[in-house]
């Protein structure tokens, strides 16, 4: 009878409990889980469990805040707030076509002889990106020094020709990388990337092959749009994902008319036309695909994906992705073919947006995402012995499966 007459009198309190254990529940056995990790059993694997603790800790993602779009928005805000501005010292890389890209140092980090971190932003980011500034802050804690590989026509800098940047092109990230390893012989070279930064690393991986592996120690990526085609359209559902796609292909249309002075006039494009797009797809078949020769938008996402195309990578490779991630759907995300991996090592979570990754009930500037890149950054420079081994056993995975690929194709 108590129980009743309490009920009666307070159904709103009754309701109100009934709901936040019920959301309770649903967080706990929904939201709050350990990362999946894909990857064979290896020395690659072996190292990742042996010196990376938060792959066995359960990602308590943000409760407030577990909708992936609101994670994407909330985690861009949040870190914009709370992270200062960075302080870097410019150095102008002139590029073989006569084009130019930026390389940002971190101010006072590290000396001549400390292992380099250098690091890619997303679509229309640039070294102050709130995301960028984040992973160099917590790079710069492992004693190395942190370079941002600015884009062309990007962070202020002049853009020299008509040529701007894709996902499918690494052509400047070679040059920066064969750069670094000029000038800064024997030292230890990990490159991370974020996004389209993440897709640019991709294609340098498998395309350059051994090349790649001769050059860098190990590469950590960031909420990979491994399957372009799948990405784009996701992108393209109403309400939520529809208004990010026009967001940010209004970012990209800002971005051309600060670089109209090469790229208005007479082109293969029509500038016009290109101001005008309202979503990736349009932008990037007026304006991408022409710029890059491919057929099509289409085309330019078959290309630059890299979901079927693990096995052509050398280099040992951390990825860490979003079950959720309204760019990149998890049917395109690439776990069987990590599994069957010797060196690729994807980790996924069950929340976290695109390159959101916010934990805890009261966010500050260090989120999951960070805490992992320390983690593995930290443990790879301080084995690198390691490394050594892990790399051979890389490279012969990736001839086993070249030969392999071969005899299939030729019988």
């Amino acid at each position: 009878m108590e129980w009743q007459s309490f009920y009666s009198d307070c159904p709103r309190m009754i309701l109100g409990l009934t709901i936040g254990a019920g959301f309770l529940i649903y967080y706990l056995v929904e939201a709050v889980k350990r990362p999946m990790v894909a990857s064979r059993d290896s020395a690659w694997r072996d190292f990742l469990e042996e010196n990376l603790v938060i792959l066995q800790e359960r990602y308590w993602p943000t409760p407030w805040c577990l909708e992936s779009r609101l994670q994407t928005v909330l985690a861009s805000i949040l870190r914009y707030r709370l992270l200062p501005r960075v302080t870097y010292k410019k150095e102008i890389l002139q590029l073989k076509d006569g084009g130019q890209v930026c390389l940002d140092w971190l101010d006072s980090a590290g000396g001549s002889d400390s292992p380099i971190i250098l690091i890619l932003p997303g679509l229309t980011g640039s070294s102050q990106s709130d995301y960028i500034k984040g992973l160099v802050l917590t790079g710069s804690k492992t004693g190395a020094r942190c370079v941002v590989l600015n884009y062309r026509g990007t962070a202020g800098i002049e853009l020299k020709t008509t040529r701007t940047y894709c996902a499918a092109n690494s052509d400047d990230l070679e040059e920066a990388i064969q750069h670094l390893s000029t000038s800064y012989p024997n030292v230890p070279l990990i490159v991370a990337g974020v996004s389209l930064g993440a897709s640019i690393i991709g294609n340098y991986l498998t395309t350059r092959g051994e090349k790649a592996s001769k050059y860098l120690v190990a590469a950590v990526v960031f909420s990979t749009p491994w399957n372009m085609q799948l990405g784009v359209k996701s992108m393209e559902k109403p309400l939520c994902n529809l208004m990010l796609n026009r967001y940010l292909v209004a970012c990209l249309c800002g971005l051309v008319s600060s670089m109209s002075y090469q790229l208005a006039g007479d082109h293969k494009w029509n500038y016009d036309h290109v101001m005008k797009s309202k979503s990736f797809r349009e932008f990037d078949s007026r304006f991408t695909a022409m710029q890059f020769g491919f057929r099509d938008a289409e085309d330019y996402y078959k290309t630059s994906s890299l979901h079927e195309k693990l096995d052509d990578i050398r280099v040992p490779l951390l990825c860490l992705n979003a079950a959720d991630d309204p760019f990149q759907p998890m049917e395109g995300v690439p776990v069987e073919a990590a599994k069957r991996s010797s060196h690729v090592a994807l980790v996924v979570t069950a929340r976290g947006g695109h390159i959101g990754f916010m934990e805890g009930f009261l966010p500050t500037c260090t989120y999951y995402s960070d805490r992992l890149f320390l983690q593995v950054v930290n443990s790879i420079f301080a084995n690198l012995d390691k490394m050594g081994a892990i790399k051979k056993e890389a490279n012969d995975f990736a001839k086993r499966k070249s030969v392999e690929s071969t005899t299939k194709t030729s019988s």
